[in-house]
Order: structure tokens, then sequence, then C-alpha cells
């Protein structure tokens, strides 16, 4: 069962070099997914000067951070397990792939990593905005909210199917396409309603460095509900119960 190998860690895990060094690897690695993936909203802004959203600059956030997610994702694999993703870390531990200690400090290291690269970006754009996440209009929170759960579950699942699973075998090896090409599509599908965030980090770096909150909390809950969910689903149905011996017929 997945709750019985739930963890909290012991303290001198925290300051355990493999741990500091998994933890500078998240930093990194989200530092260069948001600088991506904010940097291309920055870009289509300019380029529009200030324009409204149009399909285009969908497909173009989308693909940014498709990419960019796919090389954060594979930078840190070795490393940290390239979560980039409070949502990911949080579905690894319920699932009982990671203690409390150990994502405490991924936490840090990827909310860190998007607010520097927001900070980056401001400085390199001449003071641009770094825009905050926020509802369309005709999308209230419970909306958002749901959007969020969902769009997070499946990025989670897919986390868990490509890159956790002990079955996975060589389908390990195309888990950060895998992973990049389920947060484009989930863009697709909710950029245009909430902006499809599935990732509190994404979310905290523009929404401090502009100082914008509204509705902040919805892009914390949803994701991290679907990211828990996807990780007790999968471990529960696929992972835990594989272990188990199947009767044998004879013939």
């Amino acid at each position: 069962m997945p709750i019985s190998r739930i963890a909290v860690g012991r303290p001198a895990e925290a300051a355990h070099p493999d741990a500091l060094k998994a933890a500078l690897a998240e930093f990194i690695s989200t530092l260069i997914f948001v600088f991506a993936g904010q940097g291309s909203g920055m870009a289509f802004t300019k380029l529009t000067a200030g324009g409204a959203n149009t399909p285009a600059g969908l497909v173009l956030a989308s693909l940014a951070h498709a990419f960019g997610l796919f090389v954060a994702v594979s930078v840190g694999a070795n490393i940290s397990g390239g979560h980039v993703n409070p949502a990911v870390t949080f579905g690894a531990f319920v699932g009982g792939n990671i203690t409390l200690l150990r994502g405490i400090l991924y936490w840090i290291a990827q909310l860190l990593g998007s607010t520097i690269a927001c900070l980056l970006l401001k400085f390199t754009t001449g003071g641009m905005t770094t825009t905050a996440f926020s509802l369309s209009s005709g999308v209230n929170v419970w909306n958002a909210f749901v959007f969020e759960i969902v769009m997070t579950f499946g990025l989670v699942y897919t986390v868990y199917a490509t890159a956790v699973d002990p079955k996975r075998g060589s389908l390990g090896t195309i888990a950060p396409i895998a992973i990049g090409f389920i947060v484009g599509a989930n863009i697709l599908a909710g950029g245009a309603f909430d902006g499809a965030s599935m990732n509190p980090a994404v979310s905290f770096g523009p929404a401090l460095v502009s100082w914008s909150w509204t509705h902040h909390w919805v892009y914390w809950a949803g994701p991290l509900i679907g990211g828990g969910l996807a990780g007790l689903v999968y471990e529960f149905f696929f992972i835990s119960h594989s272990h188990e011996q199947l009767p044998t017929a004879d013939y």
C-alpha cells in the first residue's frame, strides 16, 4: 500500500550531499523551464505590442513549455528525478517515492528557481512584466480549480507511467518527451481558460515578481490535489498490486 510507505525522513537527510545536489538540480531545471515558458509569453507580448492573445500565441506557449520541460526533466532526471514541479514532488511523496524532508527541499528549490527566472526575465527584457496566471472572462474559480486538478492528474499520471513505474523498461527513455508532450497538450486544452499552470512553482514566480495574487490559491490547490490523486491511483492500482502473485491454472 502506498500510504504505508510514506516517510518523513531523518533530519540529517536535509543536509546530506546527495539531497543538496538534488535540490540544486531542481533549482536549475525549474529556472530553465520557467525562463523558457514565461519568456516565450513575454516575447509574444513584445512582438504584438501588447496585443490580445491569439490562437498563435496559445500554440507558441504550448510549444515553448513542451520543449522547455522536455529539456528541464532530461537534465535533472539522473540527479533529482527531474520533478521541476511541486505537484510532481507531492505526487511522488503520497506514493511513497520520496520523503517529506527531501520533498520540502525540492519545493524550496523549485520556488526559488521560478522566482530567479522571473527576476532575470524582468531584468533582461528591460522591466517587462512577468504575467501572473489569471482566469479568462467567463471562467470562475471552480472551473479553473477543476481544470487544474484534471490537467495535473494527467501530467503526474504520465510521470508515474513513464518514469516511476518499475515495469517501465525502455519506456523510461522517452519519459522527458512524454512529460513535455502532456504539458503542451494540456496548455492547448486549458490555456485559453486559466493559463493551464499544472505547476505551483510556475505560478509562484510570476505572481511574486509582479506581486499579483488574485486567485493564486487555485494554482496551488488544483495541481496538488490532481498530483496527489494521480500518485495514489497509479501506486495503488498499477504498482502495489503488480507485486501480488496471480493464481496459476493447471492444465
